[in-house]
């Protein structure tokens, strides 16, 4: 076995910075303001203030000397236990030693329902059915959430050196907060925003033995960060508008719960969690004592309101939709999402994406090819790199050009990455691809034959095989669904942004109201597996302590040679064929024009492969399973595939 290496990256290198030093100490003292050094002050630095030098703090701090603190704080009006009192969160906090001797300095903030661990629940049964009620079976599994420790990434090492605060706060519900979990709504909000609102002054702390406590050591500012839930709720806080919170960094993120577990009026589960619902997320994280008798009730409440039978949007998701205060955003935002994350689905971020951009939000992107993963792991050294930048300017004021580097980050292949003044990628416009008899799909339509003579095509829904099994033998026939592939490509096609699918099509004989359609890229490739694989290479970021190195074993997405992938998708409940709060019956054979979106991406299709689209009903891994038999028959000529293509040859 070779030996692994070791890289002894200088923290000058880590920051990829030029040499040159420029500095002007302040005329007075200010513990809030950073003193910008020469080498020799670099050299010479007490760590009385933060000290920066190439425009970025440095790491004068000690880490092993860092105050570990735990507040409780108060979160006035919301009282979500029902105990007459009101709910109150933990929060760890990491600080400077120097905070005790007059220094301030600003927040990096966590929050998450998964500090404590989980609780082992089955999912719903999602075999159903004509009617969408769950058939008796066992086939529920427990559910399988990520788990993360307090102070154990890379936070702590790498920016309390640098002058910052760490923490990490616990949700409503979980640990040693009180409250209930709701699974997103502004009762989960009102905690983190809570311990913002502390920070400057305007909520109560406590210690635990109950002695008020303030945050005379905090500058005010505060930047949220974090993956999946723990980022979702960097979103949520940041719809409050809350002043103190100047930026936030939302990785594989949710912007509307609706779009988590419903898409187009119909129950679609979160990839690898099928029979997962609000519910059950909320009975994982109820992790306080006593939790089960306080919140048992409040828990069948989101049972009910959330309706697996109809999935329409309603009240309850209402609550859990971010995009509608889009406007109240002040914060600054990062965002950054797995172009392959079936999880929480790149729709996410890109319907945030695009509400930031209309509002001229400050903003970055950060796009890769990995799944729901953070990209610490992806990339590690730019990753520091821009966030440290990002953090310095948004919570010190730094002018360090960050705002004036490229908009967005993509990686366009397994560790291929460019960058773009704007996402989706400048010269991407829409371009409708028609339908043909006989699995054809390209710029030109098919002629028609008079309203009598309209060709159709037909297949029969079944539940028992994947999306996959189904796309891997096109663009041969098969019974259980339609294939549409376009010739060769003379060369290759970028599609950036959101596709849609415009469908004429009826719907008989059986009970699936599903429509799924998937962007399949034909063509034997080498592709990213969703796997992370150790380079051999270990990386030194941050100040080490005992039991945390803070070092990495650096890491490269694995990759396997496939003959096709499916590229997008995404499903309607034909019901929901006008809005996804109204459910509309169908008629028995009757056509009916059908509209949805699939997932956005950002792929290249390479010059060669054939670009195809897939239409089936029953998605075995996303959606409910209703009995087979229901037979769709679409009118080709009818029906449209619409990509967002930054160049597309003529087909």
């Amino acid at each position: 076995m070779r030996p692994r290496k070791v890289l002894a990256v200088p923290l000058s290198v880590l920051l990829a910075l030029p040499l040159a030093l420029a500095w002007g100490p302040p005329a007075v003292a200010d513990a809030t303001r950073p003193l910008v050094a020469n080498a020799t002050q670099l050299l010479m630095a007490d760590a009385t203030r933060p000290l920066v030098a190439d425009g970025a703090t440095q790491p004068v701090f000690s880490r092993a000397e860092a105050i570990k603190q735990t507040v409780y704080v108060e979160v006035a009006g919301t009282d979500s236990d029902g105990d007459g009192a009101p709910d109150r969160v933990a929060v760890d906090i990491l600080r400077p030693k120097e905070t005790d001797q007059g220094l301030k300095v600003p927040v990096i903030m966590e929050s998450s329902p998964y500090y404590a661990g989980g609780n082992d629940v089955a999912n719903h049964v999602v075999d159903v059915d004509a009617d969408g009620n769950p058939l008796p079976t066992l086939r529920a599994r427990g559910a399988d959430k990520l788990l993360a420790e307090p102070f154990d990434g890379y936070y702590d090492n790498y920016f309390v050196p640098r002058g910052y605060a760490i923490a990490l706060v616990e949700n409503l519900g979980s640990g040693r907060a009180t409250g209930c979990p709701t699974t997103g709504d502004r009762n989960e909000t009102a905690g983190p925003k809570a311990a913002i609102d502390w920070l400057n002054g305007r909520a109560r702390g406590f210690t635990a033995e109950g002695e008020p406590v303030a945050a005379s050591w905090a500058t005010g500012k505060v930047g949220m960060i974090g993956v999946s839930y723990n980022g979702t709720l960097a979103n949520a806080v940041a719809s409050t508008g809350v002043e103190g919170l100047e930026t936030i960094v939302p990785i594989a993120s949710i912007s509307s719960w609706y779009d988590y577990y419903r898409s187009g009026g119909g129950v679609v589960a979160p990839g690898g969690f099928q029979g997962e619902d609000a519910d059950v997320l909320a009975k994982y994280v109820l992790t306080r004592a006593d939790g089960q008798r306080v919140c048992g009730p409040l828990v069948e409440r989101i049972t009910a309101e959330q309706d697996r039978i109809s999935g329409d949007y309603n009240r309850f998701w209402d609550a859990r939709d971010y995009l509608r205060d889009v406007d109240k955003v002040r914060a600054s935002v990062f965002l950054v999402h797995g172009l392959n994350d079936w999880n929480v689905k790149t729709g996410q971020f890109a319907q945030w994406w695009r509400a930031l951009s209309r509002r001229d939000v400050p903003r970055r992107i950060w796009l890769h090819q990995g799944t729901h993963m953070n990209p610490f792991n992806l990339r590690t050294v730019e990753w520091l790199r821009q966030l440290h930048g990002w953090f310095d300017h948004w919570l010190y004021g730094l002018d360090n050009g960050v705002m004036r580097e490229p908009q967005a980050d993509v990686e366009t292949a397994p560790g291929t990455w460019q960058r773009y003044r704007s996402w989706p990628v400048p010269g991407t416009t829409p371009v409708r691809l028609h339908l043909g008899t006989g699995g054809r799909l390209g710029l030109t339509p098919q002629a028609g034959m008079g309203r009598a003579g309209i060709s159709r095509e037909a297949f029969t829904d079944q539940k028992t095989r994947t999306a996959e099994q189904l796309a891997e033998s096109a663009p041969a026939p098969d019974p259980n669904r339609l294939a549409y592939l376009t010739a060769p490509l003379p060369a290759d096609v970028r599609v950036s942004g959101t596709p849609s699918v415009a469908v004429t099509a009826s719907l008989s004989g059986g009970p699936s109201p599903y429509l799924t359609a998937l962007l399949v890229d034909y063509g034997t490739d080498v592709r990213p597996t969703g796997t992370l694989v150790p380079t051999g290479e270990t990386l030194c970021y941050g100040q080490g302590v005992p039991g945390d190195t803070g070092c990495t074993t650096l890491r490269t997405l694995g990759t396997a040679t496939t003959p096709y992938m499916i590229v997008s998708r995404g499903w309607l409940d034909t019901r929901n064929r006008h809005r996804p709060d109204v459910t509309e019956p169908l008629r028995p054979g009757r056509e009916y024009a059908f509209r949805w979106d699939l997932q956005a991406t950002d792929h290249v299709f390479k010059k060669g492969h054939r670009l195809g689209l897939v239409i089936l009903s029953t998605d075995r891994d996303f959606t409910l399973r209703y009995p087979e038999g229901t037979r769709i028959t679409l009118a080709p000529s009818r029906s449209t595939f619409t990509l967002p293509a930054s160049i597309l040859p003529f087909l």
